[in-house]
């Protein structure tokens, strides 16, 4: 392998995580973003936000030189380099479902001042973007001879090392110019040769093609998750067990048992803005009744968070004001700090705002989680957060809290009653301990 000089523009979530593990495979990269304080913790070798592996391997990428940030980049940080990857964020517009292209559109001006037309860079999009996006970038790239190619990501929190160094598939998603195609596949099949050594497939296809494979992707996930939640509503209108129709539907390989949990609904910053954008950019395109069933998956989704807050107020006699409630969880899934549109979060508030006394823990999310919610008591201590609770709300499913003991953890409450807001308690174990069990679609 041939390690290229490359840059990678965003170093949030997706761009942090892309320029360590380029290091790793053998780069030399040069990470860009405009947060000081962000460049100043990760040139310490030291992520800003909680990645199960990513400081080891920031660490080691800055310890042999091939790994180096910069918040004030000039053109010795961009030319002499032949690739270029922009990971910005793309989020939902404040005033509209639409994605907010003004940050990736920030950096492709950056590289149009910096980049030197004698170099024919490739320059390529992994950020997740309305399909027709990558054309608009490479008409505004075509001043400096830059190629241009798209190249989605798929990465899991809590599992993003490991999906960008051993992912299920690569998509290049290439030019109609023969030349730039050519140019594009070559830059990365050389950026992505250890992966490609050890069998990742690779579909390579047009801009559109990978612009739609992650929303498509995301908006396929989003479904099945809102599927099973749909008929918990209907388990819970007839007195059938969603898990149970759960399992038998994941016996179905046609179907399979992967997100098929039942609970208070999916969050985070990539799911809910994108089943968004990708409704917003069909109806620009007057296709939105293709897509108009998206809606409903939101929707659905947000209901969860509602009848999850219903249900604890069924189990307190029909109000939960005064009551004392231990939400166990404030990020939007395990194995990550990110509190953006968390569903356990917003059950959090929305029972405070109902007059509960709400104490909110976690392991390790609670400092983003009071800067987005300062109104709510956070509590590092678990016992703490139990101790003279009317009711206990599991919120996400961290192993920790999946795993209690309801017997030991009896003495510290004052009422014996259990909210499994992602239906992954024992249900058995906790009635014979003498809790009340109530479970979502149940």
């Amino acid at each position: 392998m041939t390690p290229l000089k490359l840059t990678v523009i965003g170093c949030g979530y997706l761009g942090a995580v892309h320029a360590a593990c380029m290091a790793a495979l053998g780069h030399d990269v040069v990470g860009i973003d405009i947060d000081h304080d962000k460049v100043r913790a990760l040139s310490s070798g030291r992520s800003p936000f909680h990645e199960p592996g990513l400081d080891e391997i920031l660490a080691r990428g800055i310890a042999s030189g091939d790994l180096r940030f910069t918040a004030e980049p000039t053109a010795d940080d961009v030319r002499g380099r032949s690739l270029h990857f922009i990971t910005v964020g793309t989020p939902q517009a404040s005033d509209a479902g639409a994605a907010d292209l003004s940050h990736l559109m920030c950096a492709v001006s950056m590289l149009a001042q910096l980049l030197d037309p004698q170099e024919r860079a490739v320059v390529v999009g992994k950020s997740t973007v309305p399909v027709g996006t990558a054309r608009r970038v490479e008409e505004e790239l075509a001043g400096v001879g830059a190629y241009v190619a798209w190249n989605p990501e798929f990465l899991r929190e809590g599992y993003a090392v490991d999906d960008t160094l051993r992912p299920s598939r690569l998509v290049y998603g290439l030019s109609d110019d023969p030349e730039a195609a050519e140019r594009g596949r070559e830059a990365l099949d050389e950026a992505y040769r250890p992966l490609l050594e050890a069998g990742t497939p690779v579909i390579a296809s047009d801009f559109a093609t990978a612009e739609l494979v992650k929303v498509a992707a995301n908006s396929f996930l989003a479904t099945k998750i809102s599927f099973i939640n749909a008929m918990a509503e209907i388990c819970d209108a007839t007195g059938a067990d969603v898990t149970m129709l759960a399992q038998a539907l994941g016996h179905d390989e046609r179907i399979g048992r992967r997100a098929l949990g039942a609970g208070i609904g999916f969050g985070g910053g990539c799911l809910p803005k994108d089943i968004r954008a990708f409704v917003a950019r069909a109806e620009e395109l007057g296709q939105g009744e293709s897509v108009a069933f998206l809606k409903e998956v939101d929707a659905i989704n947000l209901r969860g968070r509602s009848r999850a807050v219903a249900a604890a107020e069924a189990a307190l006699g029909g109000s939960v004001k005064g009551a004392n409630i231990a939400v166990l969880g404030a990020s939007f899934k395990p194995d990550t700090d990110d509190v953006r549109d968390s569903p356990a979060l917003d059950v959090a508030s929305r029972l405070h705002e109902r007059g509960a006394r709400v104490r909110v823990t976690d392991p390790i999310a609670l400092s983003n989680a009071a800067a987005d919610k300062p109104y709510l008591t956070m509590v590092e201590d678990l016992d703490a957060a139990l101790r003279d609770a009317d009711l206990v709300f599991l919120a996400t499913e961290w192993p920790q809290f999946v795993s209690l003991d309801p017997k030991e953890i009896a003495p510290l409450v004052r009422t014996r009653t259990v909210v499994d807001g992602r239906n992954v308690l024992d249900r058995d174990e906790w009635s014979a301990a003498g809790w009340t069990h109530v479970g979502i679609g149940r």
